[in-house]
């Protein structure tokens, strides 16, 4: 072997074991990210209350400033928020809160290069929800500015995309969530104007690569990871196709076709698979890794056109894939071949998406509803249904024995109520 390739072959085992030792490190910890370890909206060790009210089985609230639908992240004892100004777009926060008792431990405050246009009853600038490695969170806002601070709120790089590279032109604010790959922080940057995914060194915060994608307009989806046997794979869902990546270095691997021109859901990843959502109304996808060019007569294991949401993004669990739509049809595919188990109308419209435990999915709507139903079923059941009087755009985060909800004003941390004694209350 070429003394080059051999250099090369030795750097990315090296990078894929950095890696795969930062997978291990979150492991540990808690929901670091957009939906959690693996951004698939699951943690199937935690047990939380399936039955809640204002009144009942919350051990804090606390309020919230501005607005946002960015998730609700936690790392260890902390809980760190997003949130932007609605009268005034340009203001942008960023909050740590203790898990403890709800405590504000700090709060930044900053002001916007580039507001975008925003859908003001949902979307605002703080749609993109922070990440976390334990020693930096990195925060995005649709003004196009990017943040890292210490886990103490300390500054250590800023950048404003938007004055580099031009603002976010679209309706709903940029929403794609960072995401982190080794040292790496890759954003995906779709909009009207010249999109692009950018990778950052999360450390200094400049440019280790760029690749501008000048086909795909008008995203609001997350980048998403898959590992196979012999390398990793960037996935990006974009306007007519998805797109498999070379995380680092941004070199296009795959294109599969057949995608809408607005996507938003960020694509699943379970048993080496790929489950890709296409909206307003387009197919669902399982799409398998690898390959070269355009892949999509040999690699799109299958393609269901119903029951795929707009905006939200689904969940697995088992061998069973759940959506459910803006208007509130829920519909549970399964996984091995597309095919529909059962579809019901949930009340309520839906913005956030749906996260699960290892027995239960959890679908919060828009009027502050949670609908609990039992997983690994072939036919609906629905365990509970549990309010919240305030609005839910914002998709929920899970630690071990609670679920930490923001609705549009507040943060709830739910989980099992104490009584004096100390001993817990069982929370359903």
């Amino acid at each position: 072997m070429p003394i080059n390739a051999q250099a090369n072959l030795w750097l990315l085992i090296l990078c894929q074991c950095l890696y795969a030792g930062d997978l291990q490190k979150t492991r540990a910890d808690d929901w670091n990210q957009w939906r959690g370890l693996g951004r698939n909206g699951v943690r199937q060790s935690a047990h939380v209350p399936l039955v809640w009210s204002e009144d009942e089985n919350v051990q804090w609230s606390t309020p919230l400033p501005g607005m946002g639908i960015s998730s609700p992240i936690v790392w260890k004892e902390q809980v760190i928020v997003a949130a932007a100004e609605k009268e005034n777009p340009d203001q942008l926060h960023l909050l740590s809160f203790s898990l403890l008792d709800g405590d504000l431990q700090w709060h930044r405050h900053w002001w916007g290069t580039a507001p975008t246009r925003f859908h003001g009853s949902k979307s605002s600038m703080a749609s993109p929800t922070p990440i976390t490695d334990g020693e930096h969170i990195y925060s995005f806002y649709g003004t196009g500015d990017v943040f890292c601070v210490t886990m103490s709120g300390e500054m250590v790089w800023q950048r404003s995309l938007a004055t580099e590279y031009g603002k976010f032109e679209n309706r709903f604010s940029a929403t794609s969530s960072p995401l982190l790959y080794g040292s790496l922080l890759i954003l995906q940057c779709d909009h009207y104007g010249p999109s692009y995914a950018l990778a950052i060194d999360k450390k200094t915060g400049q440019n280790v690569w760029k690749q501008d994608r000048p086909t795909t307009w008008l995203s609001w989806a997350s980048p998403q990871l898959i590992q196979t046997e012999t390398r990793d794979e960037l996935i990006l869902s974009g306007a007519t196709r998805l797109d498999g990546l070379n995380p680092q270095t941004g070199e296009r691997y795959w294109t599969v076709a057949g995608m809408r021109r607005e996507c938003i859901p960020t694509p699943l990843i379970a048993d080496g698979v790929i489950y890709a959502v296409s909206g307003p109304k387009g197919p669902t996808l399982a799409v398998r890794p690898g390959g070269r060019g355009d892949v999509t007569e040999s690699h799109v294991l299958w393609s269901n056109p119903r029951g795929a949401p707009f905006v939200p993004s689904a969940v697995i669990l088992g061998e069973y894939y759940y959506l459910v739509d803006d208007q509130g049809i829920a519909t549970c595919l399964d996984r091995k071949d597309g095919q529909r188990v059962w579809q019901k109308r949930l009340p309520g419209g839906y913005t956030a998406s749906p996260i699960a435990t290892g027995q239960h999915v959890f679908f919060m709507n828009e009027d502050g509803e949670t609908m609990v139903l039992e997983g690994h079923r072939s036919k609906f059941k629905q365990v509970s249904r549990n309010r919240l009087d305030a609005p839910i755009y914002a998709s929920a985060a899970l630690t071990e024995s609670q679920l930490i909800i923001r609705t549009t004003q507040t943060l709830w941390c739910i989980g099992a109520s104490l009584e004096p004694t100390g001993e817990a209350v069982p929370g359903g």
